[in-house]
């Protein structure tokens, strides 16, 4: 059981909206986590996927009798004998024919695509075996540029007959013909890694029946549903443990065709099996983010105000389509970003490549849809010539206008979005920076310094419902079960903070328990920065309901009215209003108690919510090297009324590592024939600190009408706002040289080409 006692907290006032540290770390510090690959299952075997070398080709043969006959080795299995029907596309409106074969059968589509797979003693056997696997595979053309999968020359599913796997038609063209100035420009947003540091690992054991999986997932239930699907299961004959999780960033929303192998593994060989990735499976083999191409047309007045904007998107799914084809659907849904533009077209075209598939990655279609917008904004300031600040501010959407519908029919809940670029700019000291860089461009200085300003809006908490239950134990502490799953995320500090406010009791008496399909009944998966605002809002929900219920049982107690009794929760006591010497508290409930009580909740929202801020990045770059130095990063986030602001911070600080990784450095790449290029960490530059300031952060808040505690989501935003910073800050150090626009990641090698041919 994942049973975590949270922080020794107060009773005195409530500790909602301080800074309270992280309880779980204290087992992951002293080397006590309870991840995939610490659960000691006697007697397991290992799993080794055989992958594909070639980008695609027809599978000719595959040959395991060697595999087969060598130490140690189990089985070996193919598409052939694995006994599982090929997987269909993620969302029920993608194409049919698109579905994909758990190892593959009859052709490969991408480097990486698990062919075959070794179940073995040890893992050193199952690695040895996988070496002796052939497959003859004739090539065929991969398709690795966008605008030839759109052609589609070369089709990956040829029952399909064409690359499409989804589209979002334009509504109507926009005429920019009145437009006193119009920008045009086509932008790459790269393909991406989630780099977390503990990647792919599952466990799985059959017995009586029943598969249990030990999985590293951002959601139990979901898990368990596809694995029961997969294998032709009720959902009551699967049951998931998660227990800790060493990173996720949207990676690990979905349960990969790998990891329900292994629970079909454990049900063939009848014994335990677990499976742990290399890295380079990981980065080759697993999902990837981002990948957009974009076409972006912005016109206006010379004046700033901003009137017409056209947004065209091609998004790279990959060889086969799971959430990537969709993620274009939240670029819509964010295109315009903080500003009030009237006149607004979105298309996007959702095409297969002979490249691993495209999923959910930090932000998901939104950090896109402002890195569009906001590079827009700074190309039409240039054009008009003014700062990049005062055509933002003036094209801000206003306090006054909220709840507020966007012109593709979005809407944002409340927004402050000026407060928070004017405490940005007065932590940068914006003025000054601006006269640094104007002596630095007048000396003509080796090193430039670039300012880069984002202001962003982002949509957080949509979409279902989450558990929530709060149990009185027979000790007169509580259990608080949720159906979330913590993903580094504070959730069990978080939760107990909640628990602890709303019942009066300290914290040290609320435990937070998660993880188990089969003691929590329903879950949903952690992600979209979801998780306060629902599964939040389902603790305190279960904690209210739960008190209802205690006020009833001290009635009793008091032989009193139930309308008469109060819960002091200054002091965790129930009493007769107005006679606080005579009272009870939880554990005389507890203890009085015939049966148990318990509060629950399926907490749903009405709406998303939109968190929001400012990020601004002052960048050094050395003109005849093109290397970049970040030297200050700013960001204010407002994500509505915060729990703890301490975690809040730690959500923002690795958020905005992640958008400075995007910016400047990493890049998942494939050569023309569709071979990786970046399949470990000495090639993918995954960001270190030695890339990184010190963070300036701050907060300002602005409470969400949409859920009780009027809380937004903050998970995603650090890496919404710090991208485009970043990459504007680059380009602005270099752009009195005649420099127009970098694609990202801005390496040196980019930049000083850029420099050179500007």
């Amino acid at each position: 059981m994942n049973q975590i006692p949270a922080a020794a907290g107060q009773a005195g006032t409530s500790i909602l909206g301080n800074a309270v540290l992280r309880r779980e770390d204290d087992t992951l510090l002293r080397g006590l986590g309870e991840y995939v690959g610490n659960v000691v299952l006697d007697g397991a075997l290992h799993v080794q996927f055989v992958r594909s070398t070639a980008a695609h080709g027809e599978i000719l043969s595959i040959d395991v009798d060697d595999a087969r006959s060598m130490p140690g080795v189990v089985a070996v299995y193919t598409a052939a004998d694995l006994g599982l029907d090929d997987r269909p596309p993620a969302m029920g409106f993608y194409a049919s024919e698109m579905a994909r074969p758990y190892l593959a059968r009859d052709r490969v589509r991408f480097v990486g695509e698990p062919i075959a797979v070794v179940v073995a003693e040890t893992p050193y056997q199952a690695a040895d075996a996988a070496e002796a696997v052939w497959a003859d595979i004739e090539p065929l053309s991969p398709v690795i540029d966008l605008d030839e999968a759109v052609a589609g020359e070369t089709v990956l599913f040829p029952d399909l007959g064409h690359n499409l796997c989804w589209e979002l038609p334009s509504p109507g063209p926009v005429d920019f013909s009145g437009c006193e100035a119009v920008i045009e420009v086509e932008l790459v947003n790269s393909r991406v890694a989630a780099v977390s540091i503990e990647p792919r690992v599952a466990a799985a054991t059959y017995e009586d029946g029943r598969v249990t999986c030990w999985a590293s997932s951002q959601g139990g239930h979901n898990y368990r549903k596809d694995v029961a699907t997969a294998l032709g299961l009720e959902e009551s004959e699967v049951r998931v443990i998660v227990n800790d999780v060493g990173g996720g960033f949207g990676a690990k929303g979905m349960v990969s065709e790998e990891e329900i192998i292994v629970a079909q593994l454990a049900r063939l060989v009848d014994r335990p099996v677990r499976w742990t990735e290399s890295r380079t499976e990981n980065l080759a083999g697993y999902v990837h983010g981002r990948a957009q191409n974009q076409r972006v047309t912005m016109g206006g007045s010379r004046d700033g105000r901003i009137t017409s904007y056209r947004l065209e998107v091609i998004q790279d799914c990959g060889a086969y389509p799971k959430w990537g084809p969709f993620l274009p659907e939240f670029t819509r849904q964010m295109a315009t970003g903080v500003y009030g533009i009237a006149d607004v077209e979105f298309s996007a075209r959702s095409v297969a490549t002979t490249t691993a598939p495209v999923c959910a990655y930090r932000g998901a279609g939104r950090p896109e849809a402002t890195a569009a917008i906001e590079r827009a904004v700074d190309l039409f300031a240039a054009e008009i010539g003014m700062d990049p600040v005062e055509v933002r501010r003036i094209n801000l959407v206003p306090p006054e206008a909220f709840p507020y519908t966007t012109a593709t029919g979005t809407s944002y809940d409340c927004g402050e979005y000026e407060a928070a670029l004017d405490a940005a700019l007065e932590l940068a000291d914006y003025e000054s920076l601006r006269a640094e860089q104007r002596r630095r461009r007048d000396e003509g200085d080796r090193v430039q310094m670039g300012i880069g300003v984002c202001t962003y809006v982002e949509i957080t908490g949509f979409g279902g419902s989450e558990y929530g239950e709060v149990r009185l134990q027979p000790d007169g502490t509580v259990l608080a079960i949720t159906g979330s799953t913590p993903i580094g995320t504070g959730h069990i500090t978080t939760w107990a903070m909640l628990v602890a406010d709303r019942l009066g009791m300290p914290m040290d008496q609320v435990v937070v328990f998660h993880g188990d399909t089969d003691k929590v009944p329903s879950g949903q998966t952690t992600g979209g920065s979801r998780s306060v605002q629902l599964a939040g809002s389902a603790m305190a929900d279960a904690s209210e309901k739960l008190v209802d219920l205690a006020l009833q049982a001290a009635a009793d107690l008091l032989e009193a009215a139930p309308g008469d009794i109060v819960l002091d929760r200054e002091n965790g006591r129930f009493h007769v209003a107005g006679t606080p010497a005579v009272s009870r508290s939880w554990a005389d409930l507890a203890a009085a108690a015939s049966e148990p009580m318990a509060g629950v909740s399926d907490h749903a929202q009405v709406g998303a919510t939109f968190p929001f801020g400012t990020h601004i990045a002052v960048v050094d770059v050395d003109v005849e090297t093109g290397h970049v130095v970040v030297r200050r990063l700013i960001a204010v986030d407002d994500a509505g009324t915060l729990v703890n602001p301490l975690l809040a911070a730690g959500q923002i600080h690795g958020g905005i590592a992640q958008g400075v990784a995007q910016a400047l450095l990493e890049e998942f790449r494939y050569d023309e024939d569709g071979n990786p290029q970046t399949t470990n960490l000495a090639d993918y530059t995954a960001v270190s600190a030695m890339e990184l300031p010190s963070f300036e952060r701050s907060f300002t808040q602005t409470p969400t009408p949409r859920n009780p505690l009027g809380a937004k989501g903050i998970g995603e935003s650090g890496s919404i706002g710090s991208t485009p910073a970043v990459q504007s800050a680059v380009i602005d150090a270099v752009s009195h040289l005649g420099v127009r626009n970098i694609d990202m990641p801005l390496t040196p090698e980019k930049v000083w080409r850029a420099i050179r041919d500007a």
